[in-house]
C-alpha cells in the first residue's frame, strides 16, 4: 500500500516511541512528534496600558505560552491548512 506522507505525517525520525501528550483544544492524546505547537507571547497587561508605559520606558514582561494541538483542532483552528497533493509535492521538489 503506498504511503501519503515519507514521513508519515510525523517528525520521529528514528527514535522509536515517543510520549503522548494532550491537545490543548480537544483532549485527545497525540503522540509528541505529531501534534502541531504554537509558541505565542502573553503579557498579563492590557496592550493599551502596555504601549502607554513602554513610552514612558517601562519595561513589560511577556510571558511564552506553549499550546499543542491534535491535526484534526489545528485544522479546525486554521493553524495549518489543507493542501492539495499537487501543493504538497510542489514543497517536496522546492528542497
Amino acid at each position: 500500500m503506498p504511503k501519503k506522507r515519507e514521513n508519515r505525517g510525523r517528525h520521529k525520525g528514528g527514535k522509536g516511541s515517543v510520549r503522548m501528550i494532550q491537545c490543548d483544544s480537544c483532549g485527545r492524546l497525540v503522540p509528541e512528534d505529531k501534534a502541531i505547537c504554537v509558541t505565542r507571547w502573553y503579557s498579563p497587561v492590557d496592550p493599551q496600558l502596555a504601549a502607554e508605559l513602554e513610552k514612558k520606558g517601562a519595561i513589560i514582561a511577556r510571558y511564552p505560552v506553549r499550546k499543542c494541538y491534535c491535526v484534526s483542532c489545528a485544522v479546525s483552528l486554521g493553524i495549518v491548512k489543507v493542501r492539495s497533493e499537487e501543493d504538497r509535492k510542489r514543497i517536496l521538489s522546492k528542497r
